[in-house]
């Protein structure tokens, strides 16, 4: 059972700040208006361009938080500072751009300590921001199924999201901390450490948490995060013991991620007017998982790149004036 009377906080809630001055106000205010009162507040500002006014904004905060300075290192070395400052028994993860809804904290801490004990939870989130996703839920567009293990991580059958994590700060102690070398998927390689370590984690779908997409975010560059993804496969392939069939299970990953970075290109070559260069990107692409409207898109790039070209445009235009009578 979780340490509810202990003098420290039982939660320690931790945000790494960079230019967040924008945000920031929004993200505290969720923080602060939990129905669960048992945590402490530790806000990392990560050398980050706006401090000025990034301490503007927070100073009718000041006496609420646990306010750290460093020099710019990135968010794992940022959430990693405040882990190591923490007295919480539990850590919750929390961007900067993002926020919770009141009952966060409570129904976590229910599902932490229920029946099974889990050593991490997270929880569904709404998207909001510039974005076309926006008004949907996190779990819509990449679904946590059935148990979560170190094999469903890697297939992304369940995909966690950092802002809706409570974990057990020993748990993520024993595992290494967050690589402070990755800027981006830096998450998701800590979540396939606890598990393959054997950490219990479980999720719910109820919508707790409320995820901000928008262009300046580091998810925004899709090739850059698969090539994240990429670099975490590897890392995980040269330091964990793996059996036969994990070893086997990442490289079929890998050959994932190549088949969707070719997909992305060939996108970027098909819009920039280099045909033949997309072609040939959709083309790899296409071998590692076959598709016929992905053939039928080829053989019209090949074929006729004028009529997909005005087809495309086409549908970019239906797609606009959808999007702006809503």
């Amino acid at each position: 059972m979780l340490n509810q009377t202990s003098q420290g906080p039982l939660v320690s809630v931790i945000i790494p700040a960079y230019n967040a001055a924008g945000f920031i106000g929004d993200t505290l205010n969720s923080v602060f208006a939990q129905t669960y009162s048992n945590y402490e507040v530790i806000l990392v500002n990560d050398g980050s361009p706006d401090t000025d006014e990034l301490e503007k904004v927070i100073e009718p905060f000041r006496d609420r938080l646990i306010y750290l300075e460093q020099e710019n290192k990135g968010p794992s070395a940022a959430r990693n500072n405040a882990i190591r400052k923490a007295r919480g028994e539990l850590v919750a993860f929390l961007d900067s751009d993002d926020n919770w809804l009141p009952d966060y904290l409570a129904e976590q801490i229910g599902l932490i300590e229920g029946e099974p004990r889990f050593d991490m939870v997270y929880s569904d989130a709404w998207l909001f921001g510039d974005s076309p996703l926006a008004g949907r839920r996190f779990m819509e567009c990449a679904p946590s199924v059935g148990p979560v293990t170190f094999e469903s991580l890697l297939l992304y059958q369940t995909s966690v999201i950092t802002s809706g994590t409570v974990v057990r700060r020993q748990a993520v102690i024993d595992a290494g901390l967050f690589d402070e070398r990755f800027i981006r998927c830096e998450d998701f390689d800590l979540w396939i450490r606890l598990a393959h370590r054997g950490a219990r984690i479980g999720f719910q779908e109820q919508v707790l948490a409320r995820h901000r997409a928008h262009g300046a975010s580091l998810a925004a560059n899709e090739i850059a995060m698969v090539e994240s993804q990429i670099e975490v496969l590897k890392k995980a392939k040269q330091t964990l013991s793996l059996s036969e069939a994990e070893h086997k299970l990442i490289d079929r990953q890998l050959e994932n991620c190549a088949a969707q970075i070719d997909l992305e290109q060939g996108k970027r070559y098909f819009i920039a007017g280099d045909y033949q260069q997309a072609v040939q990107a959709l083309e790899r692409a296409n071998t590692f998982n076959p598709s016929l409207k992905l053939k039928v898109v080829i053989c019209l790039l090949q074929r006729a790149p004028g009529v997909l070209h005005f087809l495309h445009e086409r549908r970019k235009g239906v797609s606009g004036r959808s999007s702006a009578s809503v």
